[in-house]
């Protein structure tokens, strides 16, 4: 049996990149696939996509490639795309009304199922499909959800967290500057555009494109 604290997080962090590709190769109708051709499509070297598939087992033959559909319906398993992950979305502003329009569309198991706010204008109306409820109602309304996304203003990052927390919330995907405190039981990852911005520029500047940056 597959041990996954045995994978490097880095590896990890690849897999539903290599989930999305793979997918669309079967749409496509395409039986086989070589790492150089992964590498070419998702811009991550083949030395690495080799050593990241070895954590798995033999997953391919040399001089063949891997199989599109086994390979597809492996990461399916391992990444649970079998198992359907409703996500409550908190903040309905720009951002989140943006989140709230995709929502996921080429993610069949991954879908924001409900949405607070504390704008009154904006209770009880829907976008999308999703329904905007007050924050008030987040302990009742989160029962059966597992993640959040947070969109909330810095002020109100932290007290909304607690809140969640408290009502059996386990993985937030942060897209507030703010870095919130959570108990160890519970996974954070930040998101912040202006960081991310920031730090594009600046290795677009100082790292010339020798290397593939996932590596590290």
């Amino acid at each position: 049996m597959l041990n996954q604290s045995k994978i490097p997080q880095a590896t990890a962090k690849r897999l539903p990149l290599y989930y999305r590709f793979l997918n669309n190769l079967y749409l496509q109708g395409k039986s086989r696939v070589s790492s150089k051709e992964l590498s070419e499509a998702i811009k991550v070297d083949s030395a690495t996509i080799r050593r990241d598939f070895s954590y798995f087992g033999a997953l391919g033959k040399k001089g063949y490639g891997y199989n599109v559909e086994y390979l597809l319906g492996f990461f399916r398993k391992t990444l649970d795309q079998d198992e359907n992950t409703p996500v409550a979305l908190v903040g309905v502003g720009n951002l989140g009304t943006a989140f709230l329009n995709y929502n996921f569309t080429k993610n069949n198991n991954t879908k924001i199922e409900v949405a607070f706010d504390v704008d009154e204008a904006k209770i009880g109306k829907k976008i999308g499909d999703v329904e905007i409820c007050h924050i008030d109602e987040i302990e009742e309304k989160v029962a059966n959800i597992s993640v959040v996304i947070l969109t909330v203003p810095v002020s109100e990052a932290q007290t909304i967290t607690d809140r969640l927390v408290a009502a059996g919330i386990t993985g937030i995907l942060n897209f507030t500057p703010a870095r919130i405190t959570v108990p160890e039981k519970v996974r954070v990852h930040h998101i912040d555009l202006a960081v991310e911005l920031q730090s594009l520029v600046y290795f677009m500047k100082h790292y010339p494109l020798e290397v593939n940056q996932d590596e590290e």
